[in-house]
């Protein structure tokens, strides 16, 4: 607990002084980073806007704003930004990308007299028939500037659209990688920037990971050739902060989907695997049941007291 309230304090004096996507690093029995944010949408613009002025994702967005109009959202209309996080259940470490979140995690190497961090980011991954990895691996290489060498299918693929490209893009407006690639080692499969920003947090690509241009930009100089890279599949992510235990659950994989007892039933073990140390918490089933439901990617507290035993706290949520 002291080294907890410890944490928070230093975190209400250090915050302010990184960017809205970095966040001091809790210790390792807490999971939770950021805070939800709210503003309102001015005139002439739309979701997507607002999503990439906060650095979040399409997806993000409209999953908690689903009342307002993507393209013509009402001036003054209140607008959620999901910018609170349980970090995945993975090494923190390197890069972490949390697929189905549509969403990397950094921890870069702290510097002399700083605190260690961790960076967000939203990003793009493959589509249905051309899904991004799974696995671990580092970045291998890094490129400024690079031309694209499309591949076979990608040109069979656009060519059957009317759309045929060349054997090389060269750097410029028109190549998809943009200004940045970080090449990984499986072969093949990169984290880069885009010409086509509006599609960051959707599934649209062949496979690769992109990010906004200004969010690879950032931390480019900083990543470095040997980053160790972890591609995990965590549509539900359950975890800890200040006692309480969260659960964020956003929609699996369309290829993944499953019926709510399954869902209920992953949500479970994961939550078992949690309080294992302190089996007399009690569990909230309506509030995990409608986390469930909704799967909105936001962090919802499950936990309440008096304390029961496991079973019978989760009782209410298979009803």
């Amino acid at each position: 607990m002291i080294r907890l309230i410890g944490w928070l304090v230093a975190g209400m004096f250090l915050v302010p002084q990184l960017l809205a996507d970095s966040f001091i690093l809790p210790p390792a029995d807490v999971d939770l980073v950021g805070a939800l944010e709210y503003t309102q949408v001015q005139p002439g613009e739309d979701l997507l806007d607002i999503a990439r002025r906060y650095d979040i994702g399409q997806n993000e967005i409209l999953l908690v704003n689903a009342k307002l109009d993507r393209w013509l959202p009402k001036p003054g209309a209140k607008v959620i930004i999901p910018s609170r996080f349980i970090l995945p259940d993975a090494p923190r470490q390197g890069i972490v990308l949390n697929i189905p979140e549509m969403r990397m995690y950094y921890y870069p190497d702290p510097r002399r007299g700083e605190p260690r961090k961790v960076i967000t980011h939203p990003v793009s991954i493959g589509r249905m028939d051309w899904t991004t990895p799974l696995g671990t691996t580092r970045v291998v290489a890094k490129v400024k500037n690079p031309s694209w060498r499309p591949p076979a299918s990608i040109k069979k693929e656009h060519a059957a659209e009317g759309d045929p490209l060349p054997d090389v893009v060269p750097p410029g407006p028109d190549n998809p990688l943009g200004r940045y690639a970080m090449r990984l080692g499986i072969p093949g499969y990169l984290i880069h920037s885009t010409n086509k920003p509006y599609g960051i947090g959707m599934r649209v690509t062949h496979g690769c990971v992109r990010m906004y241009p200004e969010d690879i930009e950032r931390l480019f100089p900083e990543i470095k050739v040997g980053t160790p890279v972890t591609l995990v599949n965590q549509p539900i992510k359950v975890g800890w902060f200040a006692g309480e235990l969260f659960i964020e659950v956003h929609p699996p994989l369309e290829e993944e989907s499953k019926p709510y007892e399954a869902m209920l039933e992953h949500a479970l073990a994961l939550i078992e695997k949690k309080i294992g140390q302190f089996p007399a918490i009690q569990i909230d089933g309506a509030a995990l049941k409608q986390a469930l439901q909704k799967q909105q990617g936001i962090p919802v507290k499950i936990s309440k007291s008096p304390f029961q035993p496991l079973l019978a706290r989760v009782s209410t949520a298979k009803k």
